[in-house]
C-alpha cells in the first residue's frame, strides 16, 4: 500500500492508497477539498466537522442522482419517516450514521 500526503482545506492528511489507485485518490480529494472550501467559504458554518458532515452530504447526493438509472426506493429505516429516500437505502443509512455521530447536537434532516 502507497501513502499520499494531501491537504483538505488547508490541512495535511497521510493517506492509504492501493497501488494504481493514486490518481482516482487524488481526484477524490480534490472533490472533497473544493466541497468543503465552498462551504466554509460561504461564511456560515465555521467548524470543520459540520463543514465536513454538509459536504459528505453533498457529494452522497451528487452521486445518488447520478444513479438515477436505478429506481430510487423509499428508505426502510428511520430516515423514511423523516421523508428522505435513498437508492438501496444507502443515503438513509449514511444519515443515520450521520446522526448518530453528531448526537446530542441534533439530527441532520
Amino acid at each position: 500500500m502507497k501513502q499520499l500526503e494531501v491537504q483538505i482545506m488547508g490541512q495535511s492528511y497521510l493517506l492509504g492508497c492501493p497501488e494504481g489507485g493514486e490518481q482516482r485518490l487524488l481526484e477524490a480529494v480534490e472533490r472533497v477539498d473544493t466541497a468543503m472550501c465552498k462551504i466554509r467559504d460561504a461564511g456560515k458554518v465555521k467548524a470543520r466537522d459540520r463543514i465536513a458532515v454538509l459536504a459528505a452530504l453533498n457529494l452522497a447526493f451528487d452521486i445518488a442522482d447520478r444513479s438515477v438509472a436505478t429506481p430510487v426506493q423509499p428508505a426502510t429505516n428511520g430516515a423514511a419517516k423523516n421523508g428522505a429516500f435513498a437508492d438501496d437505502g444507502r443515503l438513509a443509512g449514511l444519515i443515520d450514521r450521520l446522526d448518530h455521530a453528531l448526537g446530542d447536537d441534533g439530527r441532520l434532516l
